[in-house]
């Protein structure tokens, strides 16, 4: 394992018809909700941290959801990028995820992929966002009530009007990726990816590569468990969705982070962190499996952001890669990535 100091990042091109972006995108949701109480301030510094990490010229890609506290992090986005320097604001582009209900006590009640609400989730989001387009739009999770060709087929609809560039979708299945695929072209299939969730290598990444669909992996730290700062005798505040998630519980969160340990001691002999370790491990599965993988990296504050843009500077060689899987080995992880109810919304995982 190598580290190229200041050497300039080669883009990333998600898919064969999706925009060309820097390697690293920004997840914002934790800017708004699930992870407890953030600082509005030190978030719009990291976006504007984020947006200028890029070389000039560069797309940058912002994700979000129109259901991150509800809608709260689309107008934190708003701010962000009304503050920023214009080349900057130019060159970003946003990912929106809508589709998911909520209640006035923040719970979940269902999603909803009917045409007429994909125009209505899209114009609220144009609202907020203050944009005249979003670039990538995508259903957060499918909607079994509704066949996933007219959710998409509403999306290609709002493509011709100018109101969206790019289709995406979010953890979807194979199967369900072919369907899409044929209404209309897919930029990216939005998923989770990291060292402990590596469920998307037997069907999906295959599906993908045949498709020329390219991936933005979320949880690729898998919410901060294998990011080298989490501890087992963290106490997480109220909201954070930490405290429901089966491999943060019991004997399962001291199982994850014994695999941490091992890990770190894999990176601590490269010097580098184990976050850049992770990082740069799901940056290195593009070429592995024939498919342009964008990873998103959800820090709230400069430093991890720091932190996390130093992995593109990691170079892994198959030696090193070898050693990271022998310190983490697939399927290794303890508990589900979700309790048991939102695992059932998982087309991904069916």
């Amino acid at each position: 394992m190598t580290t190229h100091e200041n050497t300039t990042p080669t883009p990333r091109t998600l898919g064969a018809t999706g925009p060309t972006v820097f390697p690293l995108g920004l997840g914002c949701m934790g800017m708004s909700a699930l992870y407890g109480e953030a600082d509005r301030s030190e978030s719009l510094a990291t976006v504007h941290a984020f947006l200028e990490a890029a070389p000039a010229g560069m797309n940058t890609l912002l994700d979000t959801g129109d259901f991150y506290g509800m809608g709260h992090n689309e107008l934190l986005i708003n701010e962000a990028l009304r503050t920023a320097p214009a080349a900057a604001r130019e060159a970003a582009l946003t990912s929106v995820k809508f589709g998911a209900l909520r209640t006035v006590e923040g719970g979940f009640a269902g999603y909803d992929g009917r045409p007429a609400a994909v125009k209505n989730f899209l114009a609220y989001s144009l609202q907020r966002l203050g944009r005249d387009h979003i670039d990538i739009y995508r259903i957060a999770r499918v909607d079994p009530d509704v066949p996933i060709e007219e959710t998409v087929g509403a999306i290609a609809e709002a493509v011709q009007a100018g109101h969206v560039r790019h289709i995406g979708l979010s953890e979807v299945g194979a199967d369900t990726l072919r369907r899409a695929a044929a209404v209309a072209p897919i930029s990216d299939l939005q998923i989770e990816y990291s060292l402990i969730s590596r469920g998307i290598e037997a069907e999906i990444l295959p599906a993908a590569r045949e498709l020329g669909i390219g991936i933005t992996a979320y949880g690729v730290l898998s919410r901060g468990l294998i990011s080298g700062h989490f501890s087992r005798d963290r106490e997480l505040g109220p909201g954070d969705f930490r405290g429901m998630s089966p491999r943060f519980q019991g004997e399962n969160l001291q199982r994850n982070l014994d695999l941490v340990e091992a890990l770190r001691k894999v990176a601590a002999e490269k010097g580098v962190s184990v976050a850049q370790t992770a990082i740069a491990w799901v940056l290195a599965q593009g070429p592995r499996h024939g498919v342009d993988i964008v990873p998103l990296v959800g820090a709230r504050r400069r430093d991890r952001l720091t932190e996390a843009l130093g992995a593109m500077q990691v170079e892994l060689t198959a030696a090193d890669l070898s050693a990271i899987e022998a310190a983490v080995p697939a399927g290794a992880a303890a508990g589900d990535r979700y309790p048991a109810a939102q695992m059932a919304h998982l087309d991904s995982e069916h």
